[in-house]
């Protein structure tokens, strides 16, 4: 938390919530925007203009949580209904109190987009590299030249579904990696490529 200044937003998931976390982040002066448990129960001050709502948290544990000041927060309530049974329901707080400064839509936008670095993340260890091969070099050079080359390989497939995506008026990511993979090694076991 010593690298937060005014001007950033830090985005987090709904297992890192705390209040004292919340606190001592916030005392930054960077803007929160975190996921917690539709269970946290903050108190209720007013209802905006957008659907969100002012509230009060207040600490659920430890000593003296009563004589604690208790903190004011803006709920964001949303549901994403993508077709499953079970739509999944989701809670953000966020420090940005008025909604000219940042709409409920505009921030669960940006909640939603934080996931895109997850996602390259599976597709890096769990697709590309397999779950589990290991790094095989030995000496910290070639550790560092193996990764590159996993991370040039990742932006290459990226970079070719892009192009895919632009050609067909398709959002790219609407696409698939796992399929864009799958095309690049039967393309490439099928070629006479030599490495010189």
């Amino acid at each position: 938390m010593d690298t937060l200044e005014p001007g950033m937003l830090l985005l987090a998931d709904r297992g890192l919530y705390g209040f004292d976390m919340w606190t001592r982040a916030a005392a930054t002066g960077a803007d929160l925007l975190w996921r917690v448990t539709s269970t946290l129960s903050p108190r209720h001050l007013e209802t905006l203009d957008d659907g969100s709502w002012l509230a009060q948290i207040i600490p659920t544990s430890g000593k003296n949580r009563q004589q604690r000041t208790p903190l004011t927060v803006r709920v964001i309530d949303y549901t994403l209904d993508d077709g499953r049974e079970n739509p999944e329901h989701y809670r953000l707080l966020t420090t940005i109190l008025d909604p000219a400064d940042a709409s409920a839509e505009e921030l669960a936008l940006a909640y939603a987009q934080r996931w895109e670095i997850e996602n390259t993340f599976d597709e890096l260890k769990t697709h590309q590299h397999g779950p589990r091969a290991v790094l095989r070099s030995k000496f910290p050079p070639l550790v560092l030249q193996e990764i590159w080359v996993h991370l040039c390989c990742h932006y290459a497939i990226r970079t070719l579904m892009r192009d895919a995506a632009t050609a067909g008026r398709r959002d790219p990511d609407q696409m698939s990696f796992v399929t864009a993979l799958r095309i690049t090694r039967r393309s490439l076991s099928h070629s006479s490529f030599s490495p010189s």
